[in-house]
């Protein structure tokens, strides 16, 4: 294993997660406005995905984006500042939760827009193509979004045009209320790649280095010009659907398996029988997290929130 790799995806997925719990806890005290989509327990995907992009390579998300985007290199403060609606946010306290983007960090947006991504990120594709540059495009987008018609036309695109996107599955069994095995025929998202003549591969979704390792060739054939991958990562969603989502309709059992196959103490473990493991390092991360969280919380109570002069900007591009 590598260890510093290790080590490093260990902090990407522990920031999320103290980011996702404050956040969380925020949000039941009616700090923070609209609706809040965590994605506790589903850190390995985002962090196994993102760290073999470039600053200059390109993510599309989706409604469960916070990880996602922090992973990317957004900013901590600007997400904060976000979910509280002021106007030091990453989109100015307009997006909110569900429509996080920032152009700067490469992350191209999250979407409340089932599936919208998807053909944005074949957008992105292109445009990589033609301006002649070897970046690359990771389309996120849930199992629920894998059964919409701009799922198979977006893929279907990218292998006839060759487009370096890859488009990976965060299956965490669940479209909104609806279970995966009452929705998806087959029983795997990623053997549709065989009917679009692209790899796909299943992969482990709470163990974080396989993601790392299947994004990474993925992404390595894209920019190498061999075209789009399909790579389904299945996890757990610990959390409802939404904050506040009551779960009648699946058993507790579930998010308790997901808890025993926590993608952060399994790496953890992988570390300390590595002897790579340290806990005075360990510590150390924990509190420097918690301090960059504090921060940031600080930075959002104290913004304004935007003017109501605001809502009449953004919404057209000026004449050059």
């Amino acid at each position: 294993m590598d260890v510093a790799l290790g080590a490093e995806l260990y902090r990407v997925m522990l920031r999320i997660r103290r980011v996702e719990e404050r956040v969380r806890d925020l949000y039941a005290l009616g700090r923070m406005p609209g609706f809040i989509h965590l994605s506790i327990g589903q850190e390995g995907v985002a962090a196994g995905a993102c760290a073999p992009l470039r600053p200059d390579d390109a993510v599309t998300s989706t409604h469960r984006g916070h990880g996602h985007y922090l992973a990317k290199g957004g900013s901590l403060p600007g997400l904060v500042a976000e979910l509280y609606g002021k106007a030091t946010g990453c989109c100015r306290g307009k997006g909110g939760s569900m429509h996080i983007a920032d152009v700067a960090a490469g992350y191209l947006g999250a979407n409340g827009v089932l599936t919208a991504g998807l053909p944005l990120a074949c957008g992105v594709g292109l445009s990589a193509k033609m301006r002649g540059t070897d970046q690359v495009c990771v389309a996120i987008f849930g199992d629920g979004a894998a059964n919409r018609g701009p799922f198979h036309e977006s893929v279907n695109l990218a292998a006839v045009w060759r487009l370096p996107v890859v488009f990976l599955c965060e299956n965490n069994w669940w479209a909104s209320t609806t279970a995966f095995s009452a929705s998806t025929a087959g029983g795997s998202v990623a053997a549709r790649a065989a009917g679009y003549g692209v790899p796909g591969a299943t992969v482990d979704g709470n163990d974080v280095l396989a993601v790392h390792a299947e994004v990474a060739a993925a992404v390595a054939r894209a920019r190498a010009g061999a075209g789009p991958s399909l790579v389904e990562a299945r996890t757990v969603r610990w959390q409802g659907h939404f904050e506040g989502d009551a779960q009648a309709y699946r058993e507790r059992a579930e998010a308790a398996e997901g808890r025993r196959t926590d993608p952060i103490l399994r790496l953890a473990d992988r570390l300390r029988a590595a002897g790579a493991w340290d806990e005075t390092r360990a510590k150390a991360t924990e509190e420097a997290i918690l301090a960059e969280l504090d921060d940031a919380v600080a930075f959002a109570e104290a913004s304004p929130d935007p003017p109501a002069a605001a809502a009449l900007e953004d919404l057209f591009v000026e004449d050059a």
